[in-house]
């Protein structure tokens, strides 16, 4: 099959979006499918407020049209809602092809924490996006009910993988600090809810490993905990197989990827009983769940590391990408 993939996040931007379809790509080629990837790189961008390595491309119509035009794909699948799927939304409206989409973040959550702007507008936009979608993708049965209650319809499912040869189980050693070792993997960003974290008083020592607009801040406003900066591949692995607990503190994220990173590494989990973790934690011997994440962070600290491998095992790039293409529907 010919697909074509239309997403304003890409490379060199580090999210759980640009992670999903990077490993949705190598997969597809695995299986054999042509895949042709519309991305903010092939677009003049400008830098997002707040977000210098997110680019957005405006008015790249002219531009995406002769590129759908030339691959000829069979399906087509809006990975975001940003100004490019806006535009191949727009491409397919107008000459009547069908097409898929996907919800992949709560971005009216993260828009509101970042500018003040109304979740209303944002969320009235996101629906109309949505509205002519053939198929409508989410990662969790909680996140597609949710949707069902705003009125979203022709839901289907398409989870998230996680490579178990790169976060595997490993040497402890890699971090010398006091233990245990509690440890927070992913942007250093408001919607993250960080300081939830860091405001924890847990033994040992806490390590943030990622980058963003918050790190300067919350690095001057907590001495005590390592602040890493991005790592990536077999560096970020190491220091996943190197904590005793991963903490989670999102109460936005749709889905979480970096939860199944931990328990891959053989890393219980605690979080917030909220979307994303619910939906990715359906086992409590591999995390726990609690309003009072301090005490889930002590309490996760008890589980088995080879429960958390076992369950993660379960989440091949493979399987969710095959029930990807199940969802695509003919352009025509």
């Amino acid at each position: 099959m010919r697909i074509a993939l239309i997403s304003d996040a890409w490379h060199p931007q580090i999210n759980g979006v640009v992670t999903t379809l990077t490993n949705t790509v190598a997969a597809l080629l695995k299986l054999g499918h042509e895949v042709e990837l519309i991305t903010p790189d092939r677009f003049k961008t400008y830098p997002w407020p707040g977000y210098p390595d997110v680019g957005m491309a405006f008015l790249c119509g002219p531009h995406l049209r002769p590129i759908l035009k030339n691959f000829k794909p069979d399906a087509i699948h809006l990975v975001t809602e940003g100004s490019i799927g806006f535009a191949a939304r727009r491409y397919c409206r107008k000459f009547g092809y069908r097409y898929t989409s996907s919800y992949l973040s709560q971005f009216p959550e993260y828009f509101k924490l970042r500018t003040g702007f109304p979740m209303m507008i944002s969320e009235t936009y996101l629906r109309w996006f949505h509205s002519e979608s053939a198929h409508v993708m989410v990662a969790t049965a909680s996140l597609e009910q949710e949707m069902q209650q705003k009125g979203y319809q022709r839901l289907a499912r398409w989870s998230r993988g996680v490579d178990t040869e790169l976060f595997k189980p490993r040497d402890k050693d890699f971090i010398q600090d006091s233990r245990p070792i509690a440890l927070f993997t992913g942007r250093a960003a408001i919607e993250k809810n960080i300081e939830a974290f860091l405001q924890l008083d847990l033994p040992g020592t806490k390590y943030v490993v990622g980058d963003g607009p918050h790190k300067d801040v919350l690095a001057k406003k907590y001495p005590k905990v390592r602040f890493t900066g991005y790592q990536h591949s077999e560096n970020l692995a190491r220091f996943m197989a190197a904590a005793d607990v991963f903490v989670f503190p999102s109460l936005t994220d749709t889905f979480g990827v970096v939860l199944l990173e931990a328990l891959s590494s053989g890393v219980p989990v605690a979080a917030y009983p909220v979307q994303a973790p619910k939906g990715v934690i359906t086992d409590d011997k591999v995390g726990v769940l609690s309003d009072n994440l301090q005490q889930a962070a002590m309490t996760a600290l008890s589980l088995n590391p080879q429960d958390c491998r076992r369950y993660a095992l379960e989440y091949t790039w493979e399987k969710c990408t095959q029930q990807f293409v199940d969802n695509l529907v003919p352009m025509v």
